[in-house]
């Protein structure tokens, strides 16, 4: 009974309008990249949807098509992304443990979906901060950022009105 009630909450979390959101676009290399990720306060964190289209896509067998996603700390998306800043990080940890790592997207022929719930931030922490898009895996171990390459796609997260 227990855990059919903790299935209802989330349920009931992701049913109502989401705290915040990032609308996700490409840069120049990746003008058809676009997306978006939003953020539902549950518990004592938040419940993160993920939705992105135009993913860099290798048809190669084996080939990964994984892509690095991070909540950076600065409040821009201009030129190369450079003013989103490094990984949100307030507690000052080692990678993969800031705030702002996330888990891998796994791109399906340029289509990527997520979800997951995390105590890193809430909604509220994270507006103003970006969503960065790397060309590359999180590698989980390289400092400062698991060595998760260029920057192609970003968003400013904003309250959802």
């Amino acid at each position: 009974m227990l855990e059919r009630l903790k299935n209802i909450s989330v349920i009931s979390a992701m049913s109502a309008r989401p705290a915040a959101r990032a609308s996700i676009k490409g840069g120049a290399e990746h003008p058809k990249l676009h997306g978006t990720m939003s953020f539902y306060p549950y518990r004592n964190g938040a419940i993160v949807l993920a939705e992105l289209w135009g993913l860099p896509y290798d048809s190669a067998p084996c080939a990964p098509n994984v892509y690095a996603i991070h909540i950076h700390a600065g409040g821009g998306c201009s030129g190369n992304f450079s003013d989103a800043g490094g990984h949100y990080n307030p507690d000052n940890c080692p990678h993969p443990a800031h705030a702002g790592d996330m888990p891998p997207l796994f791109g399906n022929r340029g289509y990527a979906w997520q979800g997951f719930y995390t105590e890193r931030f809430t909604p509220k922490e994270v507006i103003g901060k970006t969503v960065i898009v790397h060309d590359r895996r999180d590698d989980f171990k390289t400092q400062p950022a698991g060595d998760a390459g260029g920057r192609i796609a970003c968003g400013v997260i904003r309250a959802y009105r």
